[in-house]
């Protein structure tokens, strides 16, 4: 009977470990239908594919901190496939919606955002290996930035843009500076808050039901006028934080605290960005 035990138990530990990398194979083939349908010139469903892979990445990496099943296997499998469904993916999609008529070299800028989303993917790697808080992630991360390059073209064919957004028009030229922001942003120090915690053991897990539900109205009522915004809004967010904290350090250093400050550590030690 312990035999029995055992063996059952060694086959749930198996299933266990194999559920999330079976999330992040989803992943990677929605990533992969995405560039498929973006050859095919449906630009509006492989936006909506890369946003199904940002779902599942989302889901694999809840259910291996749940399942306590997380390994370097599965970290690493992760990061080629988000750097698939999250960097080459909405690369290729705004290249042949936008930049393929844009000249010879428009092409490089969707280079350089792979690049950054290759950087961004191999710094968290080395990074989550270290003893970190694991509220903030340094950069912006390549899922937010995929889905957000993602579904710019279906939010651009909506009433909204076209009466509301029109003086701001992203087309073109502004779909490559939000292109080269974004990759920018990947590799910058800038910190961006992760998913919260979801639940109603506390009022902050409430919080973070409450912001889960209404992402998934938005997102399935009307994901063409939601998710767009959302994903701006995430982006702007970490922006307005750093420089809210640099004028703040600013302030600090021209009333003179800064020359207060006793040097009890050397300079080199100072705290480094959370992952």
């Amino acid at each position: 009977m312990r035999l029995e035990r055992e063996g059952g138990s060694g086959r749930m530990r198996r299933v266990v470990v194999v559920v999330p990398s079976a999330f992040t194979l989803g992943n990677l083939f929605f990533g992969i239908w995405a560039i498929v349908s973006a050859y095919n010139g449906d630009f509006i469903w492989a936006g909506w594919f890369i946003v199904f892979a940002g779902i599942l990445d989302m889901l694999d990496g809840r259910i291996a901190r749940l399942s306590n099943a997380g390994s370097r296997f599965g970290a690493e499998l992760d990061s080629l496939v988000d750097l698939t469904s999250f960097g080459v993916a909405p690369a290729l999609l705004v290249y042949m919606q936008e930049f393929s008529a844009g000249g010879r070299f428009a092409w490089l800028i969707c280079y350089f955002y792979v690049v950054a989303a290759a950087i961004r993917l191999a710094r968290f790697n080395v990074m989550a290996g270290g003893d970190r808080p694991s509220g903030w992630f340094t950069g912006l991360p390549s899922p937010a930035a995929g889905m957000t390059l993602a579904v710019f073209h279906a939010f651009s064919r909506t009433d909204w843009y076209t009466q509301a957004m029109s003086l701001v028009d992203l087309q073109q030229q502004g779909l490559a500076l939000l292109t080269l922001l974004l990759a920018a942003l990947m590799v910058s120090n800038v910190q961006y808050p992760r998913w919260p915690s979801a639940g109603i053991g506390s009022p902050r897990r409430l919080a973070g039901l409450a912001v889960y539900l209404l992402v998934l109205a938005g997102g399935l009522l009307v994901p063409e006028y939601f998710l767009f915004p959302l994903g701006l809004t995430y982006v702007a967010y970490g922006l307005l934080r750093a420089l809210g904290h640099g004028l703040s350090r600013n302030d600090d250093d021209s009333n003179g605290s800064g020359s207060r400050r006793t040097p009890t550590r050397p300079e080199g030690h100072l705290e480094e960005p959370t992952a």
